[in-house]
């Protein structure tokens, strides 16, 4: 891999380099187990002291391909394929937050992300403490304490498109001596490279653009690869660890011990990988990456002009819009605005429904970000378990519909949400 190519070539061609004669597609391993010559091939695999797949638990060749290329898209050092999206949040904060410690995160987040934080990690232990997305560093260090291991935050939320300002929570997370955690999800690495402006460790749910056509469910993880994880908050990177026989993790892999500790602990034990089959739909969902945002995000950029102008429209959220709040950061963070959007129709909740309920094209639909357009209400839905006051912290309103911009005609999206609006008196 040259490491001069720009990001569209990578999304080709990086992490698979065949060899004479191999498939020039990376090939779905499916298979659980491998097979060695001698005993001690597997005890050093076991001991860490050399690479290789023993387990797919573990590791597994096509997940191998399709990691290598997201941490060469992100710009990282290492990246570890899990089960879900979510596991991969959870994953990444338990890595470095153990119970008893704490976290800082942006309050604008996804619905499952605000349950997954105040509700399961309060009883694994972990507290977490949630600030406003427009806070600035002397707020986010006043909610810090000596147990604070990390900072989290959404690149571009969901759904109410807040842009996160990196140079702030960034900063205060240098402050504290404590890695930026950031969900990269929305933006995928085509639009945004978090790394670039802060981040430490960035997570995405593979389901969205990264697959890109709602076939396979999986996450990731992606390392950076210059934190600091001898600055003394973080034991368990620099103390022998007793299941790998006194391993320090910063010692033995000095380049990327988040990963491997990730790897070897909470991928072993919990055993929640990424499987082959999803892998390989991922990686092959990777190749047209930069192709499908440039039309995703065109689509959503010209249906968001339109829904602003129409009479029957009460408001339209799109970061990139003229009359966006959030346009500043998002031309300073983001090659352009994802395919999300939300906007609410004039008479509300009940209005709204009648327009979801009358689009033909769009569908009805819990997923988001992949090539075909679909509609949701938050509220009602995917953020139906937060309080009213969760809510109006993750910025989701009553009246709020999330709309996933596909990749179809932009005429035909149009003309769809006209004939919709249409049926509202």
């Amino acid at each position: 891999m040259d490491k001069n190519w720009k990001i569209e070539t990578l999304a080709v061609q990086a992490g698979y380099e065949p060899k004479n004669g191999d498939p020039r597609i990376v090939p779905i391993v499916q298979s659980t187990t491998y097979k060695y010559d001698d005993a001690q091939s597997v005890a050093d695999l076991f001991d860490l002291k050399s690479p290789g797949f023993f387990y797919t638990r573990l590791a597994n060749p096509t997940v191998d391909c399709f990691e290598k290329k997201m941490a060469a898209l992100e710009g990282g050092v290492a990246a570890v394929a899990v089960a879900a999206g979510q596991t991969a949040n959870t994953l990444a904060i338990l890595n470095v937050c153990p119970a008893g410690h704490h976290v800082i995160s942006s309050a604008a987040l996804y619905g499952g992300t605000v349950t997954l934080f105040t509700e399961r990690f309060k009883r694994m232990g972990v507290d977490v403490t949630l600030v406003p997305p427009e806070s600035t560093v002397e707020e986010i260090l006043a909610a810090a304490r000596p147990e604070t291991r990390c900072i989290f935050a959404e690149t571009l939320t969901n759904p109410s498109l807040t842009v996160t300002n990196f140079e702030v929570f960034s900063a205060a997370a240098k402050k504290l001596g404590v890695p930026l955690i950031v969900d990269n999800t929305f933006p995928s690495p085509f639009l945004c490279n978090p790394f670039r402006f802060g981040a430490d460790i960035v997570t995405h749910s593979a389901t969205k653009y990264i697959d890109g056509h709602a076939t396979s469910v999986g996450g990731v993880i992606v390392e950076k690869g210059d934190f600091n994880w001898k600055n003394g908050k973080f034991p368990e990177f620099t103390e022998p660890d007793k299941s790998y026989h006194g391993l320090i993790y910063t010692d033995t892999f000095p380049q990327a011990p988040f990963s491997v500790k990730l790897r070897v602990q909470w991928i072993r034990d919990l055993g929640v990988p990424m499987m082959p089959f999803n892998a390989f739909l991922s990686n092959m969902g990777l190749e047209t990456l930069h192709i499908r945002m440039e039309r995703h995000s065109e689509n959503a950029f010209k249906l968001a002009q339109h829904l602003e102008k129409h009479p029957k429209v009460a408001w339209v959220n799109y970061p990139f819009l003229a009359s966006s709040p959030q346009r500043p950061l998002a031309e300073k963070y983001l090659r352009a605005g994802s395919g999300v959007l939300c906007f609410g129709v004039k008479g509300g909740k009940a209005a709204g429904e009648i327009v979801m309920n009358s689009l033909k094209l769009a569908a009805i639909v819990v997923h988001v970000s992949d090539v075909r357009t679909g509609v949701l209400h938050p509220a009602s839905m995917t953020h139906r378990q937060l309080s009213e006051e969760e809510l109006a912290a993750a910025g989701v309103s009553p009246d709020l519909i999330r709309v996933t911009v596909g990749i179809e005609n932009i005429d035909d999206i149009i003309a769809d949400f006209d004939q919709a609006l249409a049926k509202v008196n």
